[in-house]
Protein backbone atom coordinates (compact mmCIF):
# COMPACT_ATOMS: atom_id res chain seq x y z
CA UNK A 1 0.00 0.00 0.00
CA UNK A 2 2.94 2.35 0.46
CA UNK A 3 3.85 1.71 -2.34
CA UNK A 4 1.00 2.98 -4.25
CA UNK A 5 0.56 5.94 -2.18
CA UNK A 6 4.00 6.87 -2.64
CA UNK A 7 3.45 6.48 -6.98
CA UNK A 8 0.13 8.11 -6.57
CA UNK A 9 2.11 11.33 -4.96
CA UNK A 10 5.27 10.87 -8.06
CA UNK A 11 2.62 11.09 -10.09
CA UNK A 12 1.31 14.08 -9.03
CA UNK A 13 4.00 15.85 -8.36
CA UNK A 14 5.01 15.37 -12.27
CA UNK A 15 1.59 16.91 -13.28
CA UNK A 16 2.13 20.90 -12.77
CA UNK A 17 5.55 20.07 -14.93
CA UNK A 18 2.84 18.42 -17.57
CA UNK A 19 0.71 21.02 -17.59
CA UNK A 20 3.32 23.40 -18.15
CA UNK A 21 4.14 21.71 -21.37
CA UNK A 22 0.88 21.33 -22.75
CA UNK A 23 1.35 25.62 -21.97
CA UNK A 24 3.81 26.20 -24.11
CA UNK A 25 3.54 29.52 -25.34
CA UNK A 26 1.38 30.32 -27.85
CA UNK A 27 -1.27 28.14 -26.72
CA UNK A 28 -4.18 30.52 -28.07
CA UNK A 29 -5.24 32.84 -29.67
CA UNK A 30 -2.93 36.34 -29.77
CA UNK A 31 -4.73 40.00 -29.96
CA UNK A 32 -3.14 42.35 -32.25
CA UNK A 33 -4.89 45.91 -30.87
CA UNK A 34 -4.77 48.48 -33.51
CA UNK A 35 -5.35 52.22 -33.19
CA UNK A 36 -7.55 52.89 -36.03
CA UNK A 37 -10.66 51.37 -37.48
CA UNK A 38 -11.27 48.52 -39.91
CA UNK A 39 -9.76 49.20 -43.44
CA UNK A 40 -7.07 51.45 -42.24
CA UNK A 41 -2.88 51.05 -43.39
CA UNK A 42 -2.98 50.07 -39.71
CA UNK A 43 -5.50 47.00 -40.37
CA UNK A 44 -3.83 46.25 -43.68
CA UNK A 45 -0.59 45.85 -42.79
CA UNK A 46 -1.57 44.06 -39.46
CA UNK A 47 -3.02 41.60 -41.40
CA UNK A 48 -0.71 40.58 -43.91
CA UNK A 49 1.98 40.21 -40.66
CA UNK A 50 -0.97 38.32 -38.89
CA UNK A 51 -1.33 35.91 -41.72
CA UNK A 52 2.67 34.95 -41.38
CA UNK A 53 2.28 34.53 -38.00
CA UNK A 54 -0.18 31.90 -37.34
CA UNK A 55 2.10 29.81 -39.55
CA UNK A 56 5.22 30.11 -37.88
CA UNK A 57 2.93 30.21 -33.98
CA UNK A 58 0.58 27.89 -34.80
CA UNK A 59 -2.07 30.04 -33.21
CA UNK A 60 -4.65 32.14 -35.04
CA UNK A 61 -3.66 36.55 -34.98
CA UNK A 62 -6.78 38.37 -34.07
CA UNK A 63 -6.72 41.90 -35.71
CA UNK A 64 -8.66 44.02 -32.96
CA UNK A 65 -9.53 47.57 -33.95
CA UNK A 66 -9.99 50.36 -31.65
CA UNK A 67 -9.97 53.30 -33.33
CA UNK A 68 -10.22 57.19 -31.33
CA UNK A 69 -8.83 59.30 -29.36
CA UNK A 70 -4.92 59.40 -31.70
CA UNK A 71 -5.05 55.54 -30.99
CA UNK A 72 -4.85 55.93 -26.93
CA UNK A 73 -8.07 53.91 -26.65
CA UNK A 74 -6.01 51.09 -28.15
CA UNK A 75 -2.87 51.46 -26.16
CA UNK A 76 -4.68 52.15 -23.18
CA UNK A 77 -6.18 48.63 -23.47
CA UNK A 78 -3.06 46.90 -24.20
CA UNK A 79 -1.67 48.94 -20.81
CA UNK A 80 -4.40 47.64 -19.05
CA UNK A 81 -3.88 44.11 -20.59
CA UNK A 82 -2.31 40.84 -18.67
CA UNK A 83 1.22 40.46 -19.53
CA UNK A 84 1.33 37.02 -20.57
CA UNK A 85 1.44 37.20 -24.49
CA UNK A 86 -1.87 37.53 -25.69
CA UNK A 87 -2.26 41.17 -26.39
CA UNK A 88 -0.27 43.17 -28.15
CA UNK A 89 -0.57 46.73 -29.62
CA UNK A 90 0.52 46.94 -33.04
CA UNK A 91 1.05 50.55 -32.81
CA UNK A 92 2.19 53.55 -34.46
CA UNK A 93 4.13 57.10 -33.87
CA UNK A 94 0.55 58.03 -32.90
CA UNK A 95 -0.51 56.41 -28.83
CA UNK A 96 3.62 55.74 -28.96
CA UNK A 97 5.08 59.26 -29.73
CA UNK A 98 2.65 61.85 -30.03
CA UNK A 99 -0.52 60.92 -27.33
CA UNK A 100 2.12 61.67 -24.62
CA UNK A 101 2.77 65.25 -26.03
CA UNK A 102 -0.63 66.47 -27.16
CA UNK A 103 -2.65 65.55 -23.82
CA UNK A 104 -1.75 67.31 -20.79
CA UNK A 105 -2.35 64.43 -18.68
CA UNK A 106 -1.99 61.32 -21.12
CA UNK A 107 -3.20 57.93 -19.90
CA UNK A 108 -0.07 55.82 -19.78
CA UNK A 109 3.59 56.67 -19.31
CA UNK A 110 4.69 55.03 -23.00
CA UNK A 111 8.22 53.75 -21.20
CA UNK A 112 6.81 52.64 -18.18
CA UNK A 113 3.85 50.91 -19.23
CA UNK A 114 4.93 48.97 -22.22
CA UNK A 115 7.32 46.01 -23.17
CA UNK A 116 9.08 46.86 -26.75
CA UNK A 117 9.01 44.18 -29.14
CA UNK A 118 10.46 44.83 -32.39
CA UNK A 119 10.20 47.87 -34.70
CA UNK A 120 7.51 47.23 -38.01
CA UNK A 121 8.73 49.67 -40.58
CA UNK A 122 7.88 53.11 -41.79
CA UNK A 123 4.77 54.38 -44.22
CA UNK A 124 4.12 56.38 -47.11
CA UNK A 125 1.93 59.40 -47.62
CA UNK A 126 0.43 61.42 -50.34
CA UNK A 127 -1.08 65.32 -50.00
CA UNK A 128 -4.54 65.06 -52.20
CA UNK A 129 -6.78 67.11 -52.83
CA UNK A 130 -10.37 67.29 -53.87
CA UNK A 131 -10.45 67.97 -57.88
CA UNK A 132 -12.88 70.61 -57.04
CA UNK A 133 -9.96 72.20 -56.00
CA UNK A 134 -8.52 74.21 -58.67
CA UNK A 135 -4.60 73.13 -58.04
CA UNK A 136 -1.80 70.80 -59.49
CA UNK A 137 0.86 71.64 -57.09
CA UNK A 138 1.91 72.87 -53.67
CA UNK A 139 2.92 75.73 -54.86
CA UNK A 140 -0.50 76.85 -56.08
CA UNK A 141 -2.40 75.03 -53.00
CA UNK A 142 -0.47 77.70 -51.11
CA UNK A 143 -1.43 80.80 -53.28
CA UNK A 144 -4.91 79.62 -53.73
CA UNK A 145 -5.00 79.23 -49.56
CA UNK A 146 -3.69 82.77 -49.38
CA UNK A 147 -6.21 84.01 -51.79
CA UNK A 148 -9.18 82.52 -50.33
CA UNK A 149 -11.76 84.64 -47.85
CA UNK A 150 -12.01 81.78 -45.67
CA UNK A 151 -9.32 78.41 -44.46
CA UNK A 152 -9.31 75.70 -46.42
CA UNK A 153 -10.37 72.43 -44.37
CA UNK A 154 -8.03 69.36 -44.48
CA UNK A 155 -9.05 66.02 -42.96
CA UNK A 156 -6.81 63.97 -40.64
CA UNK A 157 -7.10 60.43 -39.19
CA UNK A 158 -4.09 60.01 -37.71
CA UNK A 159 -1.41 62.36 -36.07
CA UNK A 160 1.50 62.77 -38.77
CA UNK A 161 -1.34 63.97 -40.94
CA UNK A 162 -2.85 66.65 -38.46
CA UNK A 163 0.92 67.81 -37.55
CA UNK A 164 3.00 67.74 -40.76
CA UNK A 165 -0.22 69.93 -42.86
CA UNK A 166 -0.12 72.37 -39.68
CA UNK A 167 3.41 72.65 -40.07
CA UNK A 168 2.91 73.35 -44.09
CA UNK A 169 0.67 76.12 -43.07
CA UNK A 170 2.56 77.57 -40.76
CA UNK A 171 5.69 77.84 -43.31
CA UNK A 172 3.63 78.97 -45.57
CA UNK A 173 1.50 81.59 -43.40
CA UNK A 174 -2.03 79.98 -44.47
CA UNK A 175 -4.48 79.45 -42.41
CA UNK A 176 -6.07 75.53 -42.65
CA UNK A 177 -8.70 74.03 -40.70
CA UNK A 178 -8.21 70.64 -39.46
CA UNK A 179 -11.28 68.42 -39.11
CA UNK A 180 -10.57 65.81 -37.80
CA UNK A 181 -11.68 61.90 -37.48
CA UNK A 182 -11.30 58.61 -35.91
CA UNK A 183 -9.70 56.91 -38.94
CA UNK A 184 -8.66 57.87 -42.75
CA UNK A 185 -11.51 55.21 -43.62
CA UNK A 186 -13.91 58.04 -42.03
CA UNK A 187 -12.05 61.00 -43.27
CA UNK A 188 -12.53 59.67 -46.73
CA UNK A 189 -16.06 59.45 -47.09
CA UNK A 190 -15.73 63.46 -46.53
CA UNK A 191 -12.86 63.69 -48.59
CA UNK A 192 -15.01 62.16 -51.65
CA UNK A 193 -17.54 64.31 -51.01
CA UNK A 194 -15.37 67.84 -51.10
CA UNK A 195 -16.51 68.30 -47.99
CA UNK A 196 -12.68 68.53 -46.94
CA UNK A 197 -10.53 69.67 -49.94
CA UNK A 198 -7.47 68.60 -48.70
CA UNK A 199 -5.33 65.70 -46.46
CA UNK A 200 -2.17 64.03 -46.05
CA UNK A 201 -3.15 60.46 -46.58
CA UNK A 202 -1.76 57.24 -46.40
CA UNK A 203 -1.13 54.85 -49.84
CA UNK A 204 -3.49 52.42 -48.90
CA UNK A 205 -6.65 55.25 -48.42
CA UNK A 206 -5.97 57.00 -51.42
CA UNK A 207 -4.15 54.87 -54.41
CA UNK A 208 -7.28 53.55 -55.08
CA UNK A 209 -9.45 57.07 -55.36
CA UNK A 210 -5.91 58.51 -57.30
CA UNK A 211 -5.60 55.78 -59.67
CA UNK A 212 -9.81 56.69 -60.58
CA UNK A 213 -9.45 60.27 -60.88
CA UNK A 214 -11.46 60.86 -57.40
CA UNK A 215 -8.67 62.82 -55.83
CA UNK A 216 -5.71 64.61 -57.08
CA UNK A 217 -2.12 63.75 -55.87
CA UNK A 218 0.28 67.00 -54.92
CA UNK A 219 3.51 65.46 -53.81
CA UNK A 220 4.57 62.46 -51.79
CA UNK A 221 5.33 63.73 -48.17
CA UNK A 222 8.75 62.59 -47.85
CA UNK A 223 12.45 64.21 -49.61
CA UNK A 224 12.37 61.47 -51.57
CA UNK A 225 9.69 60.03 -54.62
CA UNK A 226 7.84 57.48 -54.06
CA UNK A 227 8.00 54.28 -56.34
CA UNK A 228 4.14 53.78 -56.30
CA UNK A 229 3.62 57.73 -58.12
CA UNK A 230 6.91 58.05 -59.62
CA UNK A 231 5.79 61.14 -61.46
CA UNK A 232 4.69 62.90 -58.33
CA UNK A 233 7.21 65.11 -56.96
CA UNK A 234 8.42 64.92 -53.17
CA UNK A 235 7.32 67.12 -50.31
CA UNK A 236 10.98 68.64 -51.08
CA UNK A 237 11.03 68.60 -54.69
CA UNK A 238 7.60 70.56 -54.36
CA UNK A 239 9.62 73.64 -53.00
CA UNK A 240 9.17 72.93 -49.25
CA UNK A 241 11.64 71.93 -46.11
CA UNK A 242 11.55 68.50 -45.02
CA UNK A 243 8.80 67.29 -42.37
CA UNK A 244 10.73 66.42 -39.17
CA UNK A 245 8.48 63.72 -37.71
CA UNK A 246 7.60 60.76 -39.61
CA UNK A 247 4.73 57.41 -39.86
CA UNK A 248 5.98 54.41 -37.91
CA UNK A 249 5.04 51.58 -36.97
CA UNK A 250 5.86 49.35 -33.73
CA UNK A 251 5.04 46.20 -31.64
CA UNK A 252 4.86 46.56 -27.85
CA UNK A 253 3.46 44.34 -24.98
CA UNK A 254 1.98 45.84 -21.49
CA UNK A 255 4.89 46.65 -19.04
CA UNK A 256 6.50 43.40 -17.12
CA UNK A 257 6.39 40.84 -20.49
CA UNK A 258 8.36 37.65 -19.65
CA UNK A 259 11.58 37.77 -21.83
CA UNK A 260 11.30 34.81 -22.93
CA UNK A 261 8.04 35.50 -24.67
CA UNK A 262 9.27 38.74 -26.17
CA UNK A 263 12.32 36.95 -27.53
CA UNK A 264 9.99 34.60 -29.46
CA UNK A 265 7.13 36.95 -30.84
CA UNK A 266 10.21 38.71 -31.50
CA UNK A 267 12.20 36.17 -33.75
CA UNK A 268 8.32 35.50 -35.13
CA UNK A 269 7.97 38.64 -36.44
CA UNK A 270 11.62 39.62 -37.91
CA UNK A 271 11.24 36.42 -39.33
CA UNK A 272 7.62 37.38 -41.36
CA UNK A 273 8.83 40.95 -42.27
CA UNK A 274 11.71 39.68 -44.21
CA UNK A 275 9.91 37.08 -46.07
CA UNK A 276 9.48 38.27 -49.71
CA UNK A 277 5.79 37.85 -49.80
CA UNK A 278 4.94 39.79 -46.63
CA UNK A 279 7.80 42.61 -48.03
CA UNK A 280 5.83 42.44 -50.93
CA UNK A 281 2.46 42.81 -49.91
CA UNK A 282 3.12 45.55 -47.85
CA UNK A 283 5.31 47.53 -49.86
CA UNK A 284 2.10 47.51 -52.39
CA UNK A 285 0.33 49.60 -49.06
CA UNK A 286 3.44 51.91 -49.37
CA UNK A 287 4.94 50.45 -46.15
CA UNK A 288 8.89 49.74 -45.83
CA UNK A 289 9.05 46.84 -43.55
CA UNK A 290 12.29 47.28 -40.51
CA UNK A 291 12.48 45.08 -37.61
CA UNK A 292 15.10 45.81 -34.56
CA UNK A 293 15.82 44.72 -31.56
CA UNK A 294 13.30 45.48 -28.23
CA UNK A 295 16.35 47.18 -26.76
CA UNK A 296 16.80 49.18 -30.45
CA UNK A 297 12.91 49.72 -30.35
CA UNK A 298 12.92 51.00 -26.77
CA UNK A 299 15.56 53.33 -27.42
CA UNK A 300 14.08 54.77 -30.62
CA UNK A 301 10.44 55.39 -28.88
CA UNK A 302 12.36 57.37 -25.74
CA UNK A 303 13.93 59.35 -29.10
CA UNK A 304 10.88 59.90 -30.60
CA UNK A 305 9.03 61.19 -27.52
CA UNK A 306 11.33 64.31 -27.84
CA UNK A 307 11.29 64.58 -31.43
CA UNK A 308 7.48 65.44 -31.68
CA UNK A 309 7.57 67.44 -28.37
CA UNK A 310 9.64 69.68 -30.44
CA UNK A 311 7.41 69.20 -33.97
CA UNK A 312 4.15 70.04 -31.99
CA UNK A 313 5.72 73.08 -30.61
CA UNK A 314 7.00 74.25 -34.18
CA UNK A 315 3.59 73.44 -35.79
CA UNK A 316 2.00 75.69 -32.92
CA UNK A 317 0.12 73.05 -31.60
CA UNK A 318 -0.25 73.28 -27.73
CA UNK A 319 -1.31 70.15 -25.30
CA UNK A 320 -4.86 69.82 -24.72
Amino acid sequence: MSKIIAAILAAALLLPQAGAQAQAYPSKPIRFVIPFGAGSATDALARIAGQELEQTLGQPIIVVPKPGADGALAASEVKRSAPDGYTFLFGTNSPLAVVPNMQKEPPYDVVADFTPVTYLGDNSFFIVVHPSLPVTTVAELIAFAKASPKPLNYATGNTYAFVSISMLAKNNGIQLEAIRYKSEPDAMTDMLSGRVQLMNSTTTSVMPHIKAGKLRALAASFPERSPLLPELPSIVEAGQPRFPIGPWFALVGPAGLPPEIVTTMNKAMVAALAKPAVKEAMEKHGFIPKSSTPEALGAYMKDQLGVWKVALKDAGIEPQ
